[in-house]
């Protein structure tokens, strides 16, 4: 129930606390909802930012110690100022949907905009016409706890020799890398995850947390594996980008999310403070894994991956995290100035880039083209010859697919209904888990294993019947016809270019 009115200075009674609360927050807000249902606060004078109505810094709180401020000697009470919420709530929701930005958005005019994450609410906007820092966003964002300030980018016309420099890879890998993180700025196509593999002391948590921390700064960068989806909801709901650190075996509910956060993941989820309302949540969104093993990633994941093979750090060369993390800091500046350049330039192009063929990621590898026009690059063809590898290596961590692989290679062509190929197929001695244990099960794993069974030359006909009463689904497993080999990666260059301190202006290298 609202507070009872008191008697104002002149003895008059004051409307309810609740009714001042609202008045009080209707002077200097106004209220949305966002396109998944949840409804925001944002300052009529003050930065762009979509505020929560209820939370630790929601504006619930903040209503709270002004209402105290504004009337002395007394407090808001629960009651009163959860009345007010949903009075709020409601006058969000008189208006229609708007899109709510994380970290990354689409200005009306195509422009890109990033959040810098500061109190100011500056942000940086990106164009085919180049960059620049405002002062306040033209798209509506929010923040999260998750979420840690950019610094304000600079040029200083070395930011890519700086960022290589920390880095143990080639050219070639390198080149793949910042189209990478350029793309991960684009917020509405699909990015492949990026797996960072290598041995034991190749540094590639610390490689993937510098990633991070360039595209969407977090106190919490690296992740372990969520236990589950409702974990998984939670971690994707807070960050625009993620990574997860030592990955050395996903789970079949793992990796299909993730490969849906790769190209959009639903999750539909009780509404706060409701009890039979619900609220759908879209996540597409920017993920980092390492791992030593790339056969640890499912067919469908592997996919949906850019592989950054770590060459191991020569002892000579090993750097403390302390002073990595000091030269990072000192560095990052001028890394995001040359990204965003590399953006507007790959933007300037996008338009007119048309691809002969349309490989899986298709809005990806259009990104890739644009940045390898605008550099001089080669970053598209590397790319398609890596994930051929991946593929294979994907296949080989499969049993049940070697399994197959093995069957056409004695048998050349092989026709039958899915029971039929569970019975042919040789059970290994340990069974692994993901081994089908009936004929339905057998047909999905068959279909979700095709494409990489195609990257070896291995066709998956599923479209006739056998010709009796029964009708029964056929599979053909045949060897296909020999393609041109995939473009391979050019030999490896020096790992480390030479670079001037940071804070030192000079011209690039030629590599870049």
């Amino acid at each position: 129930m609202p507070q009872a009115g008191k008697s104002g200075p002149e003895g008059s009674k004051q409307p309810p606390a609740a009714a001042r609360i609202v008045a009080m927050a209707r002077e200097q807000y106004r209220f949305v909802t966002s396109t998944d249902g949840r409804p925001y606060a944002v300052a009529l004078d003050g930065p762009n930012v979509a505020l929560p109505l209820r939370g630790k810094s929601g504006v619930r709180q903040r209503l709270a110690r002004q209402f105290a401020d504004s009337y002395p000697g007394e407090v808001a009470s629960q009651s009163a100022l959860a009345d007010a919420m949903t009075v709020l709530e409601g006058v969000a929701e008189d208006s229609d949907p708007v899109p709510v930005n994380l970290r990354v958005g689409r200005a009306p005019d195509g422009a890109i905009v990033v959040d810098l994450g500061s109190t100011d609410g500056r942000a940086v906007v990106v164009s085919g016409l180049g960059w620049e820092v405002v002062d306040r966003a033209p798209v509506l964002f929010r923040r999260s706890g998750a979420m840690a300030p950019m610094p304000e980018p600079v040029l200083d016309g070395d930011g890519l020799a700086k960022l290589h420099a920390l880095l143990n890879m080639d050219a070639s890998t390198f080149h793949q890398l910042v189209a990478w993180l350029v793309a991960a700025w684009i917020p509405d196509i699909p990015h492949p995850a990026l797996v960072c593999k290598g041995e034991q002391g190749t540094g590639k948590s610390k490689a993937a947390q510098m990633f991070i921390n360039l595209i969407d700064p977090s106190p919490a960068a690296k992740r372990s594996q969520p236990r589950d989806e409702k974990a998984w909801s939670r971690q994707a709901f807070s960050s625009w980008a993620l990574c997860l650190d030592n990955i050395s075996a996903i789970p079949p509910w793992l990796s299909d999310t993730l490969c849906k956060a790769v190209t959009g993941d639903g999750v539909v989820d009780r509404a706060l403070y409701t009890d039979d309302d619900v609220v759908v949540l879209t996540f597409k969104r920017v993920l980092a894994m390492t791992t030593i093993d790339a056969g640890a990633l499912a067919g469908d994941l592997a996919e949906r991956v850019l592989l950054l093979d770590l060459q191991l750090i020569d002892s000579t060369r090993r750097r403390s995290e302390e002073e990595l993390d000091a030269t990072f800091a000192a560095v990052r500046p001028a890394v995001l100035g040359a990204l965003f350049d590399v953006l507007a330039c790959a933007l300037a192009v996008l338009p007119s880039v048309r691809l002969e063929s349309m490989p899986r990621m298709a809005d990806f590898a259009r990104v890739l083209a644009a940045v390898d026009q605008a550099q001089g690059w080669n970053t598209l063809d590397d790319y398609l010859a890596t994930s051929a590898n991946v593929a294979t290596d994907a296949l080989e961590g499969d049993l049940f697919a070697m399994a197959i692989a093995h069957l056409v290679d004695q048998a050349g062509t092989w026709q039958g209904t899915a029971g039929q190929l569970l019975e042919v197929l040789p059970v290994p001695l340990v069974r692994p888990p993901n081994w089908p244990k009936d004929a339905t099960r057998v047909g999905g794993r068959v279909k979700r294993l095709a494409p990489l069974l195609r990257s070896i030359g291995i066709t998956v006909d599923d479209t006739q019947r056998s010709r009796d009463r029964t009708r029964h689904k056929l599979l053909t497993l045949a060897r296909a016809a020999p393609q041109p080999e995939p473009a391979s990666a050019r030999e490896q260059g020096p790992l480390w270019p030479e670079v001037t301190p940071p804070g030192n202006g000079s011209t690039p290298p030629d590599q870049y």
